[in-house]
């Protein structure tokens, strides 16, 4: 854009000047023009008077006319030594007296005639006059090669072109520098604009900006305003949404829980009666209500489905409230702490450690000193969904691996298993919130690693995803910008 208008305005400065370049040659030309008129003037005057310089033949022993040039004569030739000539041809065209070279066409009438001769590389301009002399009737021509007119045709590319050509280019040079000069707040802008962060909706400083731009810059801050209150109300909705189901969900899983240990001991509990039966006349086992009160009756199947949703529910719960907070415009304004990468590997060790082993997983620890320049908590919650979606779609007899380190200057964090990986078709996918493999299995909500990339951008840090050793499972790796670590 800056571009675009920066050519037009340098076209529109120097196509003007361009005009008035040929402007002035035009003046140029039409001021030789009536300099060569003058000349033709003068040439013309001078034809009678060199007319009237021929003598008599018979004043002469071998009967050619004697030539006694005029004084405005001689002093014309004598002016213009070596760019002028005279000639004076009888009416077959022969050449009496002077110049070979002047020696033309012979006129019908006694009207005067101009034309131009290359002679010696001058052109002259020529005057040629047929009439009556003391030697009878001959033609008698006058050049001058002192022409203006005729001059100026020679030395056009040197008098008018090329200093144009050379004014334009330096007029063109300045233009464009001032310019460019005059434009550089604007770029400055775009540039500012253009490279902002789409969680960046903080307004533009005004009086950065030129007068011409400062309503450009207006209606900006005011559309950054309106999108960030727009997203604020999401955010608030979304956090308010979690946060509110947070507290009945967790009551309802405490309820299924209790219910669950109340059935398995209420089934461990029943004895066989006579010849071997069991005294419960149920084949269903009893859950106690929360308060002890009455008993219900739920089979085992319906309770472990309970029992999954609640905590599928749950878990839905705190995640989107992690995604809230992990887009939250708050984050901002708190100011970034030392984040040690190595103690929080082996804090998520601990604590995926039990559920690692329940599913006879090999969890292990393969980490470096390295710390950052971050919100620990919302680190915390990036590498528990990568340890989380690890364990929960590695087979059992597998491996996983949380790694910690300085690579090239960057830190980094890296989870590794073995488990069926992530095709590369669909990787970029994968990070979209709600996405999940076709034909995945297990329980998900698509929510890890979208999750865990919102809070790689909001530290500045990059996630990818790549194969693991041999060409088996999946490889996150998270790295963090140079300079972001602290020692």
């Amino acid at each position: 854009m800056t571009a675009d208008l920066r050519n037009r305005l340098l076209l529109l400065l120097v196509a003007p000047l361009c005009v008035l370049a040929m402007i002035g040659a035009w003046l140029d030309y039409r001021s030789a023009d009536e300099a060569a008129g003058r000349h033709d003037q003068r040439l013309m005057r001078l034809l009678p008077a060199l007319a009237d310089s021929i003598l008599s033949p018979a004043m002469t022993e071998d009967g050619q006319p004697l030539l006694l040039l005029a004084p405005p004569v001689e002093e014309f030739l004598r002016q213009n030594a070596g760019f002028s000539g005279f000639s004076v041809q009888d009416l077959t065209g022969r050449v009496l007296l002077g110049d070979d070279w002047l020696g033309s066409a012979v006129p019908t009438t006694a009207v005067p005639e101009f034309h131009s001769v290359e002679h010696d590389q001058i052109i002259y301009r020529v005057a040629v006059q047929r009439g009556r002399t003391s030697a009878g009737e001959l033609v008698v021509a006058l050049a001058d090669g002192s022409d203006a007119r005729q001059q100026w045709g020679r030395q056009l590319l040197l008098r008018v072109l090329l200093p144009n050509l050379a004014l334009i280019a330096a007029a063109a040079l300045a233009i464009h520098w001032a310019v460019r000069r005059a434009f550089k707040p604007l770029v400055e802008l775009t540039g500012a604009v253009e490279h902002r962060s789409p969680r960046d909706l903080s307004p533009i400083d005004e009086s950065a900006s030129p007068a011409e731009v400062r309503p450009l810059v207006d209606a900006l801050n005011r559309l950054f305003a309106l999108v960030n209150a727009q997203a604020e109300s999401q955010r608030r909705f979304v956090a308010d949404a979690a946060h509110q189901l947070r507290t009945p969900l967790a009551g309802l899983q405490a309820q299924v829980e209790a219910w669950a240990l109340a059935a398995q001991s209420a089934g461990e509990a029943g004895e066989p009666g006579r010849g071997g039966q069991s005294q419960s006349r149920s084949n269903q086992p009893l859950a106690l209500d929360a308060a002890g009160r009455g008993a219900i009756s739920l089979g085992a199947s319906e309770l472990q489905k309970l029992r999954q949703a609640t905590r599928r529910t749950s878990k839905l719960a705190h995640q989107l409230l992690a995604l809230s907070r992990a887009d939250a415009r708050s984050l901002d304004a708190q100011p970034p702490q030392s984040v040690d990468l190595k103690a929080l590997c082996e804090s998520l060790l601990e604590a995926f450690l039990d559920a690692a082993t329940a599913k006879g997983i090999d969890l292990g620890l393969e980490t470096e000193p390295a710390a950052t320049a971050g919100h620990g908590w919302l680190l915390r919650e990036m590498l528990s969904n990568l340890v989380d979606n690890a364990i929960r779609y590695t087979p059992a007899g597998g491996s996983v691996t949380l790694r910690s380190g300085m690579r090239g200057g960057h830190a980094f964090l890296q989870v590794e298993d073995d488990g069926p990986g992530v095709p590369d078709a669909e990787r970029q996918r994968v990070m979209q919130r709600f996405y999940r493999l076709p034909g995945s299995v297990g329980e998900g909500t698509g929510l890890g690693l979208a999750i865990a990339d919102e809070i790689a951008h909001v530290h500045r840090a990059s996630l990818t995803l790549a194969a693991g050793a041999a060409g088996q499972g999946l490889l996150v790796t998270v790295r963090f910008q140079a300079g972001t670590q602290t020692a």
